[in-house]
């Protein structure tokens, strides 16, 4: 047998398991990549309003221990952001923020935000992201870029936490969601 025939014998195995693990980055970079850069204020307003979706998604799966649904609650969210930005309603943003205090709620009635540590830190994470993306909303739009590219990148760190932990949303929802926002960010400072 030829080295060439062993050595891609031995190779199919390695890129099969690369991929089994990182199909979530690559997807990730598949839809972000496109999307990067071109858009001015439009484009800052919406991911400041897109920025409080990210926490959002934690705080629900924590709140109801619905881990295995991460990827169903991500596509409930983008879905009605879709919505919300298209029929210009309502401020995706602020109905974001009544979700989160409907969901905080809920999780003090249950009892659960005085027991469990990290549904108090998801709550600590939907007011910080929250209160950036506010003054990336509020602010000129020059300087929010910025704030907004901050919190963005400061989700994907956030993501690189839950995934190094394995706590509160699936692994591939995780490093998914971790490359999306650094890309994001990236695109917000370098491709304004």
């Amino acid at each position: 047998m030829s080295d060439t025939v062993t050595a891609g014998r031995r190779l199919r195995p390695a890129v099969t398991t690369a991929a089994r693990r990182f199909w979530p980055a690559a997807l990730a970079a598949a839809m972000a990549v496109p999307n990067l850069g071109g858009g001015g204020t439009e484009q800052v307003t919406s991911l400041a309003r897109a920025l409080c979706l990210l926490p959002l998604l934690y705080l629900v799966v924590e709140t109801f221990q619905w881990r295995r649904g991460s990827w169903a609650v991500l596509a409930v969210l983008i879905a009605s952001f879709t919505v919300l930005e298209a029929v210009d309603v309502a401020d995706p943003a602020a109905v974001a923020a009544a979700v989160a205090l409907a969901v905080l709620v809920w999780g003090a009635v249950k009892g659960r935000m005085f027991r469990s540590k990290p549904l108090q830190a998801q709550a600590l994470g939907m007011i910080g992201f929250g209160a950036v993306a506010l003054i990336g909303l509020v602010i000129d739009t020059d300087a929010g870029r910025y704030i907004v590219a901050a919190g963005w990148f400061a989700h994907g760190l956030w993501d690189l936490v839950h995934l190094k932990l394995d706590k509160v949303v699936l692994r591939s929802y995780a490093q998914w969601c971790a490359v999306v926002d650094v890309l994001i960010a990236a695109g917000l400072v370098f491709l304004p």
